[in-house]
């Protein structure tokens, strides 16, 4: 259930979801009883209620007239959706080859997300024999881990004892 409900305070509206002990006005931030509250409108609908809100603010500043030849905010929502260009458009038209964003965004992400920064930066230790930093920077950076990340995650290692550095090789203890 969605209630519009006004302060006493500040006159400010606002939509209320559910039927919790207490709510805080958004604008004067005063907290009060929700049951004292004078509910302006009930709905099962939330854009109903949304409507209903807008439609009050609209009376009060004089736009109630505009207001109505809105369509519903189901409806502006629809329209929104199809407005404008995508992000592909907007980039393309912008110069930027979207192949080669696409593939920075794989990058950033990783081939496998579930793993922590410092499980990457291990792996790269076990995926090589005694690997330079240069490529454990590089087998992380693939995974979307950064080169400052790395660094001061192995020297961590090292000084903790879990990873031993030689003449700028490494592995694991």
């Amino acid at each position: 259930m969605y209630s519009v409900v006004g302060c006493s305070a500040c006159s400010n509206l606002w939509i209320v979801d559910g039927n919790p002990k207490t709510t805080q006005c958004s604008r004067c931030r005063k907290r009060r009883q929700f049951r004292k509250l004078k509910k302006f409108a009930e709905s099962d609908d939330e854009d109903h209620a949304r409507e209903v809100r807008a439609s009050m603010l609209a009376n009060r500043q004089g736009h109630g007239d505009a207001f109505a030849e809105l369509d519903s905010f189901a409806e502006m929502n629809s329209q929104v959706e199809h407005a404008g260009m995508d992000d592909e458009e907007f980039l393309d038209r912008s110069g930027i080859d979207t192949e080669e964003v696409s593939a920075a965004e794989k990058r950033s992400r990783g081939e496998n997300t579930s793993k922590s920064k410092k499980q990457v930066v291990l792996d790269a230790l076990s995926t090589f024999d005694r690997p330079e930093e240069s490529e454990i920077v590089a087998y992380a950076y693939e995974r979307g881990v950064s080169r400052d990340y790395v660094e001061a995650a192995l020297e961590k290692l090292v000084h903790r004892g879990e990873v031993s550095e030689s003449r700028g090789r490494y592995r694991r203890i």
